[in-house]
């Protein structure tokens, strides 16, 4: 079955970006995950292969503040929850991976919510 020409340039660029952008414990990454609907991210330590807190606009803390927003202000919501969570864990700085999507919309409004949030990246 064919690919879609838009789905596998993303994953080119995906693996291009995870060359380069690596989680330790001391500098976990970011690593996002954007659908149609709804945003995710999660910051995962690849040391050990695991995932240290996750968020998204399903997650049943913020779901409810999720309706009838703009997608652009979910994401952002979004961002501002992971760093929280982030600094429950004691994680400060992170290593932003934008998953292939381009840095633009949705995507830099996550980033930001987490640098508003208290994230340094």
């Amino acid at each position: 079955m064919k690919e879609n020409k838009r789905i596998s340039m993303r994953r080119i660029r995906q693996a291009r970006v995870r060359k380069r952008v690596s989680g330790t414990e001391i500098r976990p990454r970011l690593a996002i995950h954007r659908s149609t609907n709804h945003i995710y991210a999660q910051v995962i330590n690849d040391v050990t292969h695991s995932t240290i807190c996750a968020c998204s606009t399903l997650s049943p803390a913020i779901r409810e503040e999720m309706k009838g927003i703009p997608k652009k202000e979910q994401a952002e919501k979004v961002g501002k929850k992971i760093a929280e969570l982030c600094k429950e864990k004691n994680v400060q700085h992170v290593v932003f991976d934008r998953g292939g999507f381009l840095y633009h919309g949705r995507v830099a409004s996550l980033a930001k919510g987490a640098r508003e949030g208290g994230l340094d990246f």
